[in-house]
């Protein structure tokens, strides 16, 4: 799910930022350009890490703008979910199709047809909610889920994933009422 990885990203700097804080402007625009950004072979850059001193190479001169091309190495913390991984996450809509869940920035879809039999009829429109036949399990806006990743497409840089709650020792973990003082 986390993994620690070094890319390279190139970055325009216009005349007006070059002289004593390059370095900073540089790791500044880097961190502004790439973190929250979903990469479709290593998943989200979660963090910038580290950029090494010796890592900003000499930049390149566009002869029409005067602008500089970086190419900067970094050390990033990425997101990237693996099929059949096992994730808790935290449901934010119901649908009669099924629900929405999220793991930080990765948005997660569990169809009805991936739930236990006892809930495949138990959407409940007036909560949002999906019920199970004999009322014990409520899924709900705030509710906290175990799910298997089942599949995950990338798309206009984002990542999505499709999950599961069918099997053992999946499903609900946390009603998501806060539990007040006893």
């Amino acid at each position: 799910m986390f993994y620690v990885k070094t890319l390279s990203h190139e970055i325009v700097l216009e005349p007006v930022h070059f002289g004593q804080k390059l370095r900073a402007t540089l790791v500044r625009l880097l961190k502004e350009q790439v973190e929250g950004l979903a990469l479709a072979n290593y998943g989200y850059v979660v963090n910038v890490i580290e950029v090494p001193e010796d890592q900003i190479k000499s930049g390149v001169i566009e002869y029409d703008t005067g602008s500089v091309i970086f190419t900067v190495q970094y050390t990033a913390l990425l997101l990237r979910p693996f099929i059949h991984e096992v994730l808790d996450a935290v449901v934010s809509q119901c649908n009669p199709l099924g629900f929405f869940a999220f793991v930080g920035p990765l948005r997660i879809f569990v169809s009805k047809h991936s739930m236990p039999e006892d809930m495949f009829n138990g959407f409940d429109g007036e909560k949002d909610a999906w019920i199970s036949d004999d009322k014990e399990v409520v899924i709900a806006s705030g509710s906290g889920v175990r799910l298997k990743i089942k599949g995950r497409t990338v798309e206009q840089g984002n990542i999505t994933a499709i999950g599961t709650i069918k099997d053992n020792y999946l499903g609900l973990i946390d009603d998501g009422e806060a539990q007040g003082p006893v």
